[in-house]
This record gives structure tokens, C-alpha cells and sequence, in this order.
């Protein structure tokens, strides 16, 4: 078989697909492991113990997929629209705005079984697996090696046409096909994403402490959010955009056709006490089908009661925080009671 006319055909396939961008990667990420082994050592994962538990593996495709040879990464679109930034609105509530729309992960998991399912109409059966973001990958490595993009300093992937905002997803194969090239770094000296960072997670150019990074703390972690980074997470609530919107890289990205990336429930535009005032039964109903809901209604009140901690006083904030003052969750009573002794009001 001509394996390289294959790797075409694929490229044409992903893209009918609606993937912007397809390469294909060796599966030797042996020269990568080592970084990743210091990165746990250092205990910048926090409380992501899955990382830890299955760290080697996520440098050896061929343990996690027997018989993988090559990966081949996917890249699509996410960007909604290029509205103004509005994390200087402090009333407001910040969403990142990759989870605006339906959950990524299956939208993504579909095209790429769907591709698949196309290569094995024109091989026959081969071994592969498929993941979105699901299993130990080091995806953002192997889109490099793919020559998608290359690293930049907030240890995001990067490309010269579309920036940023973009998900990535993978398939591992066992089909010898021939590898892409990887692309120049072009950062420069440009250091905006170091510099704008709230919490200074991005402790130096391609180095990032987890346990610091405003996405980790408002997603990932499960317990108090340390009190003294509160005060930084300003009214950022699901995840955090900051290294991404200074990235002069970004001004080239395009806006998605995908329907299913568009904002839902206003989630662009709603204000800290709009949000707070969902019930259980209003979170689980409005976004249902959406990635923020994995993180639960309780991790949800307390983002946002560090969110109103963090705006302007007025009777309306007061009015919010203490109506949850006496909630069940511990967790939300923490917070609920730091956001109210934030704006005069002690405990009693």
C-alpha cells in the first residue's frame, strides 16, 4: 500500500470531516517522558492524582494502544465570535469561552470515529483507538511532532493561521503511515502570556504550575480554592482565557462554522447574581449537554461566590451571597462567607 497517498487521502478525509487541520505523528515519545516525570515530580498537577497514577503511560502510546506505530491529530475550531473582552466588567460572570457550547468531547469523538470508520473502508480492519481528551495522551506533543502547531509559552499549541482556539483530538493506529514534519516555534521573545497571568501559573516560557492556573482551580480542583489566589480569579468562573486573548497570534484566528460551538444560555453574557441564582435542578437542566456541568452544581456555587467576593459591593451582591449563606455544602459556606467578609459584612 502507498501509505504516503494514504496519509493524503486522510488529510482530505479529516477536513470534509470538518477538522481544520489532520498531521500525523510518530509514536516514540520517549525524548518527551522525562519532562513529563519532572513536571509530576514537582507536584504541579495538584489534585489531578489520574495523572500522576498514569503518568509514564501518557509518553507511551504503545502501552496505552498495543500496536500503535503512528498518531494521527486532529485539530478543530472552536472560536464563537471575536467579541470584546469583558473580565474589567466585574458584575460579570467569565466563561472560557471553549465551554460556551455543547461538550467538545463528543463532538470531537464523533468525527474522529467517523474518520476512522473512513480509513477502514478503504484498508480493511486495522488497530486503533480514539480519544478526545479522554485517556493519558499528551496530546498538545504529539499535535507538534504532527506539525500542527508548536508549543508556545503558556504550553498551549499554537499555528501562524488560527492561533489558539482550537481542540485537539487523536487517533492511535497501527498503519505505518508516513509522519509529518514539525513546525518552527514562533514565539520569538514575545513573553504576554508570562506577563498577563493573574495567578502567575505560567511560572517561566513552556512551565506551568497547575496548582496556580485559574482553568485548574475553577475545574479540576475539588476542594477550597486556596484563599489567597481568590482575590486573582477576579470574576473568572469556568476556566480562564487570559494567555490566549494577549497572544498576538490569535488575532488570525477564524470564527467556527460548527453550530454546536455556539454560546448557549447566554453564557457570554450573564451577569455573577443571574448565575448564582440557579437552582440544582436549573444547572443540571441548562447545561445539560455542556462540559461545565462534569464539574457539579457545588463546584459551580463556589466559583461564583469567589466571582461575587471579587465585584463591586451593591445591596444586589449582598443579597445573593447571604441568601447561601446557610447553604448545606461546606464548601459553598467557605466561600460564601469569605465573598461576604470581602465586602464589610463579618462573620456572625
Amino acid at each position: 500500500m502507498d501509505y504516503t497517498a494514504l496519509a493524503a487521502r486522510i488529510r482530505q478525509w479529516g477536513r470534509e470531516l470538518g477538522f481544520q487541520a489532520v498531521g500525523i505523528a510518530d509514536a516514540d515519545l520517549s525524548s518527551a517522558e522525562p519532562r513529563l516525570l519532572e513536571w509530576l515530580a514537582k507536584g504541579w498537577h495538584g489534585e489531578m492524582e489520574y495523572m500522576a497514577a498514569r503518568g509514564a503511560l501518557r509518553a507511551r502510546p504503545a502501552e496505552l494502544k498495543p500496536g500503535t506505530l503512528r498518531v494521527i491529530s486532529c485539530r478543530m475550531d472552536y472560536l464563537n465570535s471575536k467579541e470584546e473582552n469583558f473580565l474589567e466588567e466585574k458584575d460579570r460572570a467569565y466563561i472560557a469561552r471553549y465551554a460556551r457550547g455543547r461538550d467538545y468531547h463528543k463532538v470531537l469523538r464523533n468525527r474522529l470515529q467517523a474518520l476512522a470508520t473512513r480509513i477502514e473502508g478503504e484498508v480493511g480492519s486495522f488497530g486503533y483507538r480514539v480519544f478526545t481528551d479522554s485517556a493519558p495522551v499528551m496530546e498538545v506533543e504529539l499535535a507538534a511532532r504532527a506539525g500542527i502547531g508548536w508549543r508556545g509559552k503558556h504550553t498551549l499549541l499554537l499555528d501562524r493561521e488560527a492561533g489558539s482556539w482550537f481542540f485537539l483530538g487523536e487517533i492511535y493506529c497501527d498503519l505505518p503511515l508516513v509522519a509529518d514534519s514539525q513546525k518552527e516555534d514562533h514565539c520569538g521573545s514575545c513573553e504576554r502570556c508570562i506577563e498577563v497571568c493573574p495567578t502567575r501559573a505560567i511560572v517561566g516560557p513552556y512551565q506551568l504550575d497547575a496548582r496556580r492556573c485559574i482553568s485548574y482551580l475553577t475545574i479540576e480542583h475539588k476542594s477550597a480554592i486556596p484563599e489567597e489566589l481568590r482575590p486573582l480569579i477576579g470574576n473568572r468562573v469556568y476556566g480562564c482565557d487570559d494567555c490566549q486573548l494577549v497572544c498576538p497570534w490569535n488575532r488570525f484566528a477564524k470564527v467556527t462554522s460548527e453550530i454546536d460551538f455556539q454560546t448557549r444560555n447566554k453564557l457570554d453574557d450573564s451577569s455573577l447574581i443571574d448565575l448564582f441564582s440557579w437552582t440544582e435542578a436549573q444547572f443540571d437542566e441548562r447545561l445539560r449537554g455542556s462540559p461545565i456541568r462534569r464539574i457539579g452544581y457545588e463546584r459551580w456555587l463556589r466559583n461564583l461566590a469567589v466571582g461575587l467576593g471579587n465585584a463591586p459591593s451593591s445591596p444586589e451582591v449582598l443579597k445573593a451571597l447571604l441568601l447561601k449563606k446557610d447553604h448545606p455544602s461546606p464548601l459553598v459556606r467557605e466561600h460564601v462567607q469569605w465573598a461576604l467578609e470581602r465586602h464589610g459584612q463579618l462573620a456572625a
